[in-house]
């Protein structure tokens, strides 16, 4: 018996030695794969600390380098080089350099800036099957875009921005199926859109200024997400293209436009950036442009548009850049535009009647509008004096006439809105943030995040006050659920039957609506199947400014209680099992990376707690708080993100870390799901997360007797043990050191795996026997 025990542990032991020679192996590979890049390279500066004894996975990353493993394979790799980089030597073969870098299979985001790679691009790129995000800018790649690259469709960001590829663009780029950004500036490409482009439903951000692109552009109206569209410097053109009015971002600059601006423009409430300048377009220019909700930055220089602008023109008060240069307008400078000292207004090269920058005579606008057929000039027969006398008497009775049944209209009108009309206004869609560079970055998530609705959920809508006063009996007090620092909250019960929960926002007399506008649009995207979704809102407004008087956001009714009461205050028939409680935590790190990358912006610092997640009647975890930007107007200050972090940090640093806040709340939660008791103040959690961090490295008894009675005997060892790991390092003081929702996710699916695993070995093992471990188990991805 002695031997046998002696050969099966000699056994094991071998086991052990071949698992961790294949590992070592593995990071050997690795390892000679970044270093033989390093030698293809010329060993630039940025690169300067690879070498052999290099643990790449657990490199700290810099702004220039950083690399990303999963399971001690390279998922993501991003260096950067410095401007000015000297060029490569001329034995340099960008073929070499591809083959060498598709060792790494398991990429996932790829990144290589300003490195001077020049040659065409290798068909064999796209043996990296599994990128997402391809960034080559600021390198000297030529030829055009391989066609092998269509056969990686989990591609969702393409930038190869500042480099010289040149030709057609093909059909085939309009095949990616969840291709969100596509950025191509600055290089040589020419010839038309392909019409497959109009198919690419969820892309967000089109950037092609600065190529040889020319004619009419691909209908682009059926592109949903779109939010920035970038076309300076090309040949497009004559007529104005088709577009979706989600727009935040429009630059049709130094093109060859030659059309009128059409009316729909007028319905672009998201825009906040527009650019027409240095093209001929001819028509009216419409004044309401300066007036768009989100409008921010408008530049039409340089164009042939005519009409008259008038004193009282009104204009957007977040209206910082209005270029209206070099045009045929008339009539006076409006006020809300050159009597502000915020904002910069040019209007040079026009025929306007005042101002200070140089004007043309009046003439030279009516002539130059002829010239370019924009007014009639068909002679007519001059009209009698008598006729002409004849007809101005009769306007001026029939306009008294007119004015008289009008104001008539208007007093009636008045008087029965007043008495029937409620004080709450519908409110219009306003724009969301414009484009940033934080969307490259977030582009990854696009895929996951882009199902913006919540699955059996009506459409969000805007309701009327006597709708929630119904469906709450007027507010009645059996109604009220509770008060807190985000409002009263009130349960009631539609016409349909459907159960909500209205939320009530006491504002400042000082905010509009149109102040809010922007604030309603990002909520009415908060929709998703681990969230609280919102529904609809409603405004009251006062009568004499239209002010907003109360906000009430209409929620969803989620009826099966807090996460809480399902663990430390649950009874025995109501506690969640560790399979439960593992779907719960996938579930809320799911809710909070949509609040971080499903939304733009995204909402970060949500000081998330356990008694904010609810369960429904499937028991899916829902967060049923969030950082609401319509919370911070009405308590005076808006919170960006940022205010867990340090006063002192740059903020730099602060843009890096917003999203750790809610990680460290997330541990928080995971806590207490582990343990089964509440912490309730920050020095209890400290302590039990150092309670935790001393159990992890010991036996599998050690940490089942400090688990929750109620599931120490119901998990698996190596599940228990991913699930504290993955908590202490959620609860690290340092916000860098923190992982990122991602790799909580990761972790998470990876609990829930093995521990699937383990209860089919315990189902399957005799009733006498001890469940047994997976012994090799794939990894678990989103």
């Amino acid at each position: 018996m002695a031997k046998g025990f002696k050969y099966h542990a000699f056994e094991v032991l071998g086991i052990i030695l071949l698992l961790i020679n294949q590992s070592e192996q593995l990071q050997s590979s690795q390892t000679h794969t970044l270093l033989r890049l390093q030698l293809l390279l010329n060993y630039p500066d940025v690169l300067s600390s690879w070498n052999s004894s290099v643990d790449f996975c657990n490199a700290e990353p810099t702004s220039q380098v950083t690399i990303v493993c999963y399971e001690e394979s390279i998922t993501q790799l991003h260096v950067i080089g410095n401007d000015g980089t000297p060029s490569l030597p001329s034995n340099f073969s960008m073929d070499s350099f591809v083959t060498t870098l598709v060792k790494l299979p398991d990429l996932r985001v790829l990144t290589l800036v300003s490195l001077g790679l020049w040659g065409p691009l290798p068909g064999k790129i796209a043996r990296l099957s599994s990128l997402e995000i391809l960034n080559m800018t600021s390198n000297l790649l030529y030829g055009t875009i391989p066609h092998e690259l269509s056969n990686v469709t989990t591609l969702q960001t393409l930038i190869l921005d500042d480099n010289m590829f040149s030709g057609w663009l093909p059909e085939w780029l309009g095949s990616f199926p969840v291709l969100a950004v596509m950025s191509l500036r600055n290089n040589s490409f020419n010839g038309s859109l392909p019409d497959s482009f109009s198919i690419l439903e969820n892309l967000r951000v089109l950037a092609l200024s600065h190529n040889h692109f020319q004619g009419e552009l691909p209908d682009l109206s059926s592109l949903t997400n779109l939010q920035e569209l970038d076309l300076e410097d090309n040949a497009f053109g004559p007529q104005f293209p088709r577009l979706g009015n989600k727009l935040v971002h429009l630059v049709l600059g130094k093109n060859r436009f030659r059309s009128a601006i059409p009316t729909e423009l007028n319905s672009f409430y998201y825009l906040q950036w527009l650019d027409l300048s240095f093209n001929r377009f001819v028509g009216p220019f419409p004044s309401s442009l300066l007036s768009l909700p989100s409008i921010t930055y408008l530049n039409i220089a340089d164009n042939k548009l005519t009409g008259m602008l008038f004193e009282n023109t009104s204009c957007n008060v977040e209206l910082k850049f209005a270029d209206l240069s070099s045009n045929l307008l008339t009539g006076l400078l409006p006020s809300c535009l050159s009597d502000s000292k915020d904002r910069v207004f040019l209007y040079a090269q026009n025929c306007l009647t005042a101002g200070k920058e140089n004007q043309h005579p009046l003439p030279f606008c009516r002539n130059e509008a002829l010239a370019v057929g924009i007014l009639p000039h068909s002679k007519k027969s001059k009209p009698s004096k008598f006729a002409l006398a004849f007809c101005i008497t009769g306007g001026i009775i029939g306009g008294i006439v007119l004015l008289g049944l009008i104001f008539i209209f208007v007093r009636r009108l008045n008087a029965y809105k007043t008495i029937n009309k409620p004080t709450t206004r519908l409110i219009s869609e306003k724009a969301s943030i414009a484009y940033t560079s934080k969307l490259l970055s977030d582009a990854r998530y696009i895929s996951q995040t882009m199902k913006l609705g919540a699955l059996g959920l009506p459409p969000y809508r805007t309701f009327a006050l006597e709708e929630l006063e119904d469906a709450t009996n007027n507010f009645d007090t059996t109604a009220f659920m509770g008060e807190g620092s985000q409002g009263q909250m009130h349960r009631g019960r539609l016409k349909d039957g459907t159960f909500v929960a209205i939320r009530c926002l006491k504002m400042k007399k000082s905010h509009s609506t149109q102040s809010f506008m922007h604030h309603v649009e990002l909520i009415s995207k908060l929709r998703y199947r681990h969230l609280v979704s919102a529904l609809g809102h409603c405004f009251e407004c006062y009568l004499d400014d239209s002010s907003v008087s109360r906000i009430f956001l209409i929620f969803e009714y989620v009826p099966n209680g807090t996460l809480r009461s399902w663990i430390s205050e649950g009874h025995a028939r109501r506690s969640l099992t560790w399979p439960q409680r593992i779907s719960a935590a996938i579930g809320i790190t799911k809710g909070i990376q949509f609040l971080h990358t499903g939304i733009m912006p995204g909402v970060y610092s949500n000081n998330l707690k356990i008694t904010d997640v609810l369960m429904d009647q499937n028991l899916v975890a829902k967060i049923s708080s969030y950082n609401l930007p319509l919370l911070a107007e009405s308590a005076g200050k808006v919170d960006h993100g940022t205010s867990a972090l340090p006063k002192d940090s740059s903020s730099r640093t602060r843009a890096s870390y917003e999203d750790k806040a809610d990680v460290y709340d997330f541990g928080v939660i995971l806590l207490e799901m582990i343990l089964g008791r509440p912490s309730k103040a920050k020095r209890e959690v400290e302590i039990l997360k150092n309670q935790l961090q001393a159990v992890v490295a010991t036996d599998d008894a050690t940490r089942r007797s400090i688990a929750d009675p109620a599931v120490q005997t119901s998990c698996s060892d190596q599940s228990l043990k991913t699930m504290m790991e993955i908590c202490v390092r959620c609860l690290l003081k340092d916000p860098a050191e923190r992982p990122s929702v991602e790799d909580v996710m990761w972790n998470l699916q990876f609990a829930a795996q093995v521990q699937d695993a383990w209860r089919g070995d315990s189902r399957s093992s005799s009733p006498g026997g001890s469940p047994s471990q997976p012994a090799n188990l794939p990894v678990a991805f989103r």
